[in-house]
This record gives C-alpha cells, structure tokens and sequence, in this order.
C-alpha cells in the first residue's frame, strides 16, 4: 500500500509556463510569477548549497586550507537556520496535508 503522505505521481492539469504570467485556474501564482512549485524547488536547491558550502568550508579547516574558522561557523550556521525553516515548513504542509484529509464531504 502506497504512503498515504507520498505525493508521487501528481502532476499539474495545467503544465506551467515560466514566460505566462496567468496562472490556471486553482494554481497559485506569486507575485513574481513564480508558481509554488518553482518556490519550493528553489528553497530546496538554496538550502543544499548551503549546506555544500558549509561541508566544503569545515573540509578545508580541517585539511588546515583555511584558518577563518568564523567564517566557516558562520556558513554552519545559515546552513543549519536554512534546513530548520525547510524542515518547519514542510511540517507545516504535512499539517495541513493532514488537515485537508480529515475534513467531510
């Protein structure tokens, strides 16, 4: 039996069209244009560069090829911020994924 959460297999009635400013009828356009899927894709690539970055910096104080060890917390630390606000959203869309299910028809 399939995860119940999974959404696999889901796709738009309307493919989007980066160039097309309208959204389609039940799909939510931000003011940029940007559709929600684009935003989340997005903040998910944001988020493991991030964390690339903070891999990369605490390899090279290690190997001893940098000794800006502020530098490197700090990339730590907004990698760490990032991935905790993906997380909390996605708890929040797990919720209200939830929250769609239980309601009567």
């Amino acid at each position: 039996m399939a995860d119940p959460l999974s959404i696999h297999g889901i796709h738009p009635a309307h493919p989007v069209n980066p160039a097309d400013k309208t959204a389609p009828a039940g799909r939510a356009m931000s003011p940029d244009g940007k559709s929600f899927e684009n935003c989340l894709l997005e903040s998910l690539e944001q988020v493991n560069r991030l964390q690339q970055e903070a891999t990369q910096g605490v390899e090279k104080v290690v190997t001893g090829e940098t000794e800006n060890i502020a530098e490197v917390f700090s990339a730590v630390r907004k990698a760490d911020v990032a991935f905790s606000m993906l997380m909390e959203m996605r708890n929040k869309l797990v919720d209200a994924y939830r929250e769609i299910q239980q309601m009567r028809m």
